[in-house]
């Protein structure tokens, strides 16, 4: 695959000319900004690090990896064509079969034609005079266009911690975020997995069927539940596609983006018998969703105990060694960090081949040429997976040079932090737009509709500026600085501002300490950027154009201004912090 790679980056001559918009990554989010932009007459050309679509499906090829959100809501609602097309085999379906879809929206949209693969970009410099953005490629592109359209994801990033020795290490390292095409055979091979986030909890239950050793390093326990992951019948998804706009408009109403069961009544109100019973039941029905058993959970401390201590319970319940089984129980506030979804995660520890070591107290010393020294302890180890995460949010801006007026640059002004309106535009940066960037749900919402909601509000506002021909957009600094305040004082009333997560950016040594996706619900946030839209683009400024800041004509946002799911989020349920969040 590298080699493949090399040679096309050696064949394609490189790219000049100039363009409406530039848009960075062909995930779900660049290939619909695409797909919206060619759909209004506009010319673009996509710039993709990768050989394919995809964007975090395309690289995170680790085994088991699968969307924490049921495949039938993991997916574009803008087609119903393409709802009714597209089958998915699984509730939670793999990495395979969403990279397939991928490429299925890709060749029904014939969006290829337009991205440009293999090819990262390392510079984007706005250009005062001229009123538009220079964008630069390792290929030794550099291409025009008056916007400038960031859809780098939010986890693309690989954090590769810098352990002493890693050099040494006669085997090979992968790391669950950049996985080889090919694959790997673990058979008979003693491993080391370091980290037991998600991508380790997804992949440790099938290394483990393979190695003949499997050690584990955890730093920190993370809450897991069951995801009861199984086939869709032929039955099941007629009758899900009968009322698949039915299902997309509840999901659009609800704080998380996608539809799940959900109790309102707080837990500390509940019997204890009752609370069992009901968690029981959550339990049961496994995932994300499972947070969605009381409506208090994330916001006060004695009812998330609750919560907690029924789960390290069937911790305990399944791990036999005791001393393991403690050492796998979090002791933090139940999903304060992302909640994760397993298969057997826990189950794969009563193996007599693998091994938890603990980190926490004693980090990993070193790594040997064949071995991870812990507390003077060798562990044997031929190969080694780094399940140690993403620089999340911002990790993917940092890779590129992005200057704005006035010569400043995005990474000066995010030193202590990102600042972006809305998370779709930051000032000082005309023309900039920014997918699910810091400030907007995004994580904290099903990824794919955050992408929707956010693409529809660019493509109607980049349509309006041709309507009244204005020459640029730019975020007030006020607004801004209004909205980054908004952002972090919402954050406080969940506990989830009380841990150290990658939300804040803690998994990285020298990260300023930022809550950075919004919290207040994926609803009440599109009413904030409808009501913006609507008041003729309020917080921001707009230069060279008709009728100044008039309210636009209306393409895409309509399906998006939904009222509030009111069983769930009325001012009372508000009020009281009770809405759910997972």
């Amino acid at each position: 695959m590298a080699q493949e790679s090399t040679a096309r980056k050696a064949a394609r001559p490189a790219e000049t000319g100039t363009f409406d918009a530039v848009v960075i990554g062909a995930g779900f989010a660049g290939m619909y900004m695409l797909h919206r932009l060619r759909g209004l007459g506009f010319t673009a050309r996509v710039f993709e690090a990768g050989g394919g679509v995809g964007g975090t499906w395309y690289w995170n090829r680790y085994p088991g990896a699968r969307c924490d959100v049921e495949s039938l809501q993991y997916s574009f609602s803008f087609s119903e064509e393409l709802d009714q097309d597209w089958s998915w085999s699984e509730k939670y379906s793999p990495q395979p079969e969403i990279l397939a879809y991928a490429n299925h929206v890709a060749d029904r949209f014939d969006l290829r034609s337009q991205i440009v693969f293999d090819t990262r970009v390392t510079a984007a410099t706005f250009d005062e005079k001229a009123g538009h953005w220079l964008i630069e490629t390792d290929r030794g592109d550099r291409v025009t266009a008056k916007f400038c359209i960031m859809a780098v994801g939010c986890l693309s990033a690989p954090n590769r911690p810098a352990f002493t020795g890693m050099e040494d290490f006669r085997g090979p390292i992968y790391h669950t975020g950049e996985w080889p095409h090919e694959g790997v055979d673990f058979t008979g091979l003693r491993v080391g997995v370091i980290g037991t986030g998600s991508s380790a909890i997804q992949s440790i239950p099938i290394i483990a069927q393979q190695a003949s050793e499997l050690t584990v390093f955890q730093r920190t326990a993370t809450w897991s539940v069951p995801a009861w992951n199984e086939r869709l019948s032929a039955e099941y998804l007629k009758e899900a596609k009968a009322h698949y706009p039915e299902l997309r408009a509840k999901a659009r109403a609800r704080p998380t983006g996608f539809y799940f069961q959900f109790n309102a009544q707080p837990a500390l109100e509940a019997s204890e018998q009752e609370r069992e019973r009901l968690y029981e039941e959550a339990w049961q029905r496994g995932g994300l969703p499972f947070l969605g058993a009381f409506g208090d959970l994330l916001f006060e401390q004695a009812a998330n105990d609750t919560i907690a201590d029924f789960t390290r319970e069937k911790i305990r319940g399944i791990v036999k060694d005791p001393a393991t089984a403690e050492l796998l129980c979090p002791q933090n506030v139940f999903g304060c960090k992302r909640l994760c979804v397993d298969t057997n995660y826990f189950e794969t520890y009563n193996l007599p081949h693998v091994k938890l070591v603990d980190v926490s107290k004693t980090p990993i010393q070193r790594i040997t040429g064949d071995a991870i020294v812990v507390d003077g302890t060798e562990y044997r180890c031929d190969a080694i997976v780094s399940a140690t995460g993403f620089a999340a949010m911002t990790g993917s801006f940092d890779k590129i040079a992005i200057t704005g007026r006035g010569r400043q640059t995005l990474a000066e002004k995010w030193r202590a932090g990102p600042r972006a309106y809305l998370g779709l535009a930051s000032e000082g940066f005309p023309n900039l737009f920014m997918i699910t960037g810091p400030g907007s749900p995004s994580v904290l919402a099903s990824m794919i509709q955050a992408i929707e909601q956010h693409v529809d509000w660019l493509a109607d506002c980049i349509s309006h500026m041709r309507d009244i021909g204005a020459g640029t957009i730019e975020a007030v600094r006020d607004d801004e600085d209004a909205w980054v305040a908004h952002v972090n004082d919402v954050s406080t009333v969940s506990l989830r501002s009380t841990c150290s997560s990658w939300y804040v950016g803690a998994n990285i040594p020298g990260r300023p300490r930022v809550f950075m996706p919004y919290i207040g619900g994926f609803p009440i946030y599109v009413q904030k950027c409808n009501e913006v839209m609507n008041s003729g683009y309020d917080g921001f400024v707009l230069q060279g154009g008709r009728n100044g800041n008039a309210p636009p004509q209306v393409r895409f946002t309509e399906r998006w201004q939904v009222p509030l799911d009111i069983e769930v989020i009325s001012p009372a349920a508000v009020a009281a912090r009770r809405v759910p969040m997972v």
